[in-house]
């Protein structure tokens, strides 16, 4: 008995030191988590800030210089420098309504830069209207960039911390220091919606932007009908609770006013919630997607895109034929293009995100789709195929043809005959007008183990 006595409290200290260890080492690692992330949103900061610091000092030399290939030469550097800044802006830990009108800017000033190297190559210059356009363009960067400037300096001092921004965000704590990076960006969103309309030739302009969709019909949802379209597309019985957290915001590129809610799925204890957004006119699911890990890769590309078909069909896109894909981290992306008499309709485009491990439908994004799909009046080619055929190098092997409607700038469409084939060795698609026998365009596709591209 003497000895249980003393067993008993030798245990129980044992256990409370093995508490204590394995307590301090999940604190540690969360240290150390939190730590990683903080450094993590710091350098997207400084990269962001870097950026747009480039992008406002390049349409200074352009508004300058008076030399051609100097413009082409930096309008090109301020298109790829607002990008990467828009990039950067979308991956900070804060609501994309507080940030919107500021990522659609950096968007215009890279899509009007691109549409004016494209002038300048056919011959236009900088006139009065454009040049104005520029100087615009150029304050409000300049105004971004000495915001973005000041946030960085306090950063630099300590007086605010962005990976506690999210923290505090999730906790749903107040602090004036903490939430710093948000009112900054607020009052920049404030800032942005006042600067004028872009009107030219590119796929972000004003008036594309602008335009309403032509896929999503007439019919207007409210909340409770957009949960049952959002609870049924994913099916009811996998569903444990649906969340709204963002009403009318334009969540996409396409610009389209939607619901978004948050899921909860059944099966919690095993999988992360999911995400989804139904359009407020139509009742269109835009976007979905279910970020859980997949842990193992057992389905090859073909059945993964047999997978993404019979998804499609069961939701009602028909018609749908699969061109170009990419496979990561276990997951296999489809882009899937309209077919309409034989003639592919690359704007009416939907991706398809299918796991890997199981086939499981992981996202998909029909906002293109929703935003260009229509019926449409197709034009006959005036050009016959051979006469096309005749407007590409002749050295260029030629694998298959076929008729197909791609987006040129702005909101149109142009006809044209599709050349896929080799040249020196690499795969290419050449473009040409099947109206004009222009060359419109041409790709580089990229092929490899993890799926097909094109640049």
């Amino acid at each position: 008995m003497k000895y249980k006595r003393l067993i008993i409290p030798a245990i129980l200290i044992i256990a409370l030191v093995a508490t204590g260890v394995w307590g301090y080492n999940q604190y540690k690692m969360k240290n150390n988590y939190e730590i990683a992330l903080n450094n993590h949103y710091q350098m997207l900061f400084y990269d962001l800030k870097d950026h747009v610091e480039n992008v406002q000092v390049n349409l200074s030399k352009a508004l300058l210089s008076g030399s051609k290939e100097q413009n082409v030469l930096l309008l090109s550097q301020i298109m790829q420098q607002a990008y990467m800044a828009e990039e950067k802006l979308g991956q900070m830990p804060v609501k994309h309504s507080d940030i919107a009108q500021t990522q659609k800017f950096l968007t215009q000033v890279s899509d009007y830069s691109f549409s004016l190297v494209e002038d300048i190559l056919e011959g236009q210059s900088l006139n009065q209207k454009r040049s104005k356009s520029m100087i615009d363009l150029q304050q409000y960067t300049s105004y971004l960039s000495k915001e973005l400037s000041e946030l960085h300096g306090k950063l630099a001092k300590g007086q605010f911390s962005i990976g506690t921004v999210k923290r505090k965000k999730k906790n749903k704590l107040e602090n004036t220091s903490d939430n710093m990076l948000d009112a900054r960006l607020v009052k920049l969103e404030e800032k942005m919606t006042n600067y004028p309309e872009l009107i030219y030739d590119g796929p972000f302009s004003d008036q594309v932007m602008n335009v309403n969709p032509k896929g999503l019909g007439d019919k207007k949802v409210d909340e409770k009908q957009a949960r049952k379209i959002a609870a049924d597309f994913i099916g009811i019985d996998k569903v444990e609770k649906l969340t709204m957290f963002e009403q009318g915001k334009n969540i996409n590129k396409a610009k389209i006013p939607s619901y978004t809610f948050s899921i909860a799925p059944e099966n919690k204890e095993k999988e992360r919630g999911m995400y989804i957004g139904v359009s407020m006119k139509g009742g269109k699911v835009v976007w979905m997607e279910n970020p859980r890990n997949v842990p193992a890769i057992k389905l090859n590309m073909e059945s993964a895109r047999k997978k993404a078909k019979e998804f499609l069909n069961e939701k009602g896109y028909n018609n749908m034929e699969a061109n170009y894909s990419l496979r990561y981290d276990g997951v296999a992306v489809f882009n899937f293009a309209y077919k309409d008499n034989g003639v592919t309709i690359y704007p009416d485009l939907i991706k398809v995100k299918v796991a890997l491990d199981n086939g499981e439908i992981l996202g998909i994004d029909a906002a293109q789709y929703l935003k260009s799909h229509h019926n449409r009046d197709i034009p006959e080619p005036k050009l016959t195929e051979s006469e096309a055929r005749e407007k590409v190098r002749v050295d260029f092997e030629v694998d298959s043809v076929r008729l197909a409607i791609i987006p040129e700038t702005g909101i149109k469409e142009v006809l044209c005959y599709e050349f896929k084939g080799k040249y020196q060795g690499s795969d290419f698609i050449v473009y040409i007008n099947a109206l004009t026998g222009k060359e419109t365009k041409i790709l580089k596709i990229i092929k490899n183990e993890n799926g097909t591209l094109t640049f």
